[in-house]
C-alpha cells in the first residue's frame, strides 16, 4: 500500500509503550552516575543524596509540565513547537536551535568517549576508529526505522538499569548481614565522618549544578511524542515514574555506596561502582563498568542523532530551518536532517583532534546553558498554555502539572540558582561568559530567518494573487 500525501509529510508512530518507558529511564540515567558521582561526593559528601532528591523533584515538575503539553498536542519537536505557539516564534527558534546544538555537542563528547573506553580493551587501536564506527552504527540505526532506534535504546537503558539494581541488591546484603568475608557495615558511614552535611549547606548547593546536568536528556521523551504509537497512554505512564526512578537509581545507589564506604575515602578519579564491585569480589569489575559506560555513551549518541533530526524537522515545518529538513524518506524518516546532524558530529570529532581542549570546553559549556534554557522554556510555555486554555478556550487535558503555577515559578527559581552555581565553579564559569554570545548569534539567525520567510511568503502570495500577511 502506498503512503498517502499526509503520511508522506508525517513521522511514523513506531515507538511502543515499552520503548517510551525505557527511553525515559535511559534519559534520566547518564554516564555521570557511573563515573562522575565520586567527584560529586567529594564536593558535598552524603548531602549529595539530598541534592539528587531535590533536583529529582524539580525534574519531575518539568516533565509533568511537558507531559501536559504533549497530551494537548503530541508533535515532533515538542517543546520547540510549544515555545513557538505559546511564547512566540522567536522562542521556538531559540529553543529548537539551542537544543539541536546541545545534543550535537553532547554527541561529540560521547563519541569521543566511546573511542576512549575502547582503548581499555584495545590499547593499540586509534581512538578515531571506534568513534567513527559508533557514529556510522547509530546513523544507520536511525536511518532504517524509528522502531530500530527505540529497540536499541530499550536494550541500552536496560543494561544501565540492571547494573544499578545489582549494586543496590548486593549492597543491601552487605549493609544488613554482610557478604562472605565482608562484615555487615550498617549505615553509620553516612554520618560518622563529619555528619550528613560535612561540607555544610554550601557544599550541597555547589553540587546542584553537577546533579542537574546528570539529568541532561531526560526531556528526550518529549521529542518521541510525534512517533509514539499511543502518546496519550505511554507518555503520562513514563513521566509518572520519573521521580521514583530517580530516587531509586540515584539516591538509592548513592545511599548504598556511601553506607559501605566512608565518603571521604572514595577516590574521586575512580568509579564508585568499580570500587563497590571490587570490594564484593566480582571479577572483572572494571571491565563490567567500562562496558556499561561505553553502551551508555553509545546510547547518548544514538539519542542525539535521533533528537537533532526531529528538531530540524520541526524547525523546518515552522520555516525556521531549510525546507529540506522537513522532507521524509520512504520510511517516514527525516533523512536529510539525520544526515546533516551525523555529518556535523563527524566534523566535531575531527576538529577535536586539532582544536585545543580548552576551546572544546568553551563550546560544551553552551550545552549546559542549552539545557537550562530548554527546561525553563518548557515551564514558561506550560504557563502560557494554561492561560490560553482559560482565555482562548483551547482544549484542556486531564493530565495536569501539580501545583501550577506555583510549581512553575519554583522550577524557574531553581534553574536560576543552577545558573548562578555555574559561576561558582571555575570549570563551568565560562558558560556564563559564553551564553550571551550564543544568544546574540541566535538573534541574528532568527532575524535572518524571519526576513527570509517573509520574502518567501510575499513571493508565494504574488504568484497566487493573495495579500501577504507579513507573519512568520
Amino acid at each position: 500500500m502506498k503512503p498517502t500525501d499526509q503520511q508522506k509529510t508525517e513521522l511514523t508512530r513506531g515507538l511502543t509503550d515499552r520503548h517510551i518507558q525505557l527511553i525515559a529511564i535511559g534519559g534520566a540515567i547518564g554516564v555521570g552516575l557511573f563515573l562522575g558521582s565520586a567527584k560529586s561526593i567529594q564536593v558535598a559528601g552524603p548531602s549529595l543524596m539530598f541534592s539528587y532528591a531535590l533536583a529529582g523533584i524539580i525534574i519531575f515538575f518539568i516533565m509533568r509540565a511537558l507531559g501536559e503539553l504533549i497530551l494537548y498536542k503530541p508533535v515532533a519537536g515538542s517543546f520547540s513547537s510549544y515555545a513557538h505557539e505559546f511564547v512566540g516564534p522567536w522562542a521556538g527558534f531559540f529553543t529548537g536551535w539551542s537544543y539541536w546544538f546541545m545534543w550535537i555537542v553532547t554527541g561529540m563528547a560521547e563519541i569521543i568517549a566511546v573511542g576512549h573506553y575502547m582503548t581499555k580493551w584495545f590499547p593499540n587501536l586509534p581512538q578515531w576508529i571506534p568513534a567513527l564506527m559508533s557514529l556510522v552504527f547509530v546513523y544507520l540505526i536511525n536511518l532504517v526505522a524509528v522502531k530500530f532506534f527505540g529497540e536499541f535504546e530499550f536494550w541500552f537503558a536496560l543494561i544501565k538499569v540492571v547494573t544499578i539494581i545489582a549494586l543496590i541488591a548486593i549492597g543491601l546484603v552487605i549493609i544488613s548481614v554482610g557478604l562472605g568475608n565482608i562484615p555487615a557495615t550498617g549505615v553509620s558511614n553516612l554520618w560518622s565522618h563529619d555528619g550528613l552535611f560535612p561540607k555544610g549547606f554550601v557544599g550541597m548547593l555547589l553540587s546542584l549544578q553537577m546533579v542537574a546536568f546528570a539529568f541532561q536528556g531526560v526531556e528526550l521523551v518529549g521529542v518521541t511524542a510525534g512517533e509514539a504509537q499511543n502518546p496519550q497512554k505511554s507518555i503520562p505512564s513514563a513521566i509518572n515514574k520519573v521521580l521514583w526512578r530517580i530516587m531509586i537509581f540515584y539516591v538509592g545507589s548513592l545511599f548504598i555506596i556511601m553506607s559501605i564506604y566512608p565518603w571521604n575515602q572514595l577516590d574521586p578519579t575512580q568509579s564508585p561502582f568499580v570500587a563497590t564491585f571490587e570490594k564484593i569480589g566480582i571479577p572483572f569489575a572494571a571491565d563490567i563498568i567500562n562496558f556499561v559506560v561505553a553502551t551508555a555513551a553509545l546510547s547518548s549518541c544514538n539519542s542525539g542523532v535521533f533528537s537533532t533530526a526531529r528538531m530540524l524537522y520541526s524547525l523546518s515545518l515552522s520555516k525556521q530551518a531549510p525546507k529540506a529538513f522537513s522532507k521524509l524518506n520512504s520510511r517516514q524518516i527525516p533523512a536529510v536532517g539525520l544526515t546533516v546532524s551525523a555529518l556535523t558530529l563527524l566534523i566535531g570529532v575531527v576538529l577535536n583532534y586539532f582544536v585545543p581542549e580548552k576551546a572544546f570546553v568553551y563550546v560544551t559549556s553552551v550545552a549546559l546553558v542549552g539545557s537550562l534554557w530548554t527546561w525553563g522554556m518548557i515551564v514558561v510555555a506550560h504557563m502560557k498554555y494554561r492561560k490560553a486554555v482559560k482565555e482562548k478556550n483551547l482544549p484542556e487535558v486531564s493530565y495536569k502539572m501539580p501545583g501550577a503555577p506555583f510549581t512553575n515559578w519554583l522550577v524557574l527559581l531553581f534553574l536560576a540558582l543552577i545558573f548562578v552555581m555555574l559561576g561558582m565553579d571555575k570549570d563551568t564559569r565560562i558558560a556564563i561568559y559564553v551564553a550571551p554570545f550564543w544568544f546574540a548569534l541566535l538573534t541574528v539567525g532568527y532575524l535572518y530567518s524571519k526576513k527570509r520567510s517573509a520574502a518567501e511568503e510575499k513571493k508565494e502570495n504574488a504568484v497566487s494573487g493573495e495579500p501577504s500577511t507579513g507573519r512568520v
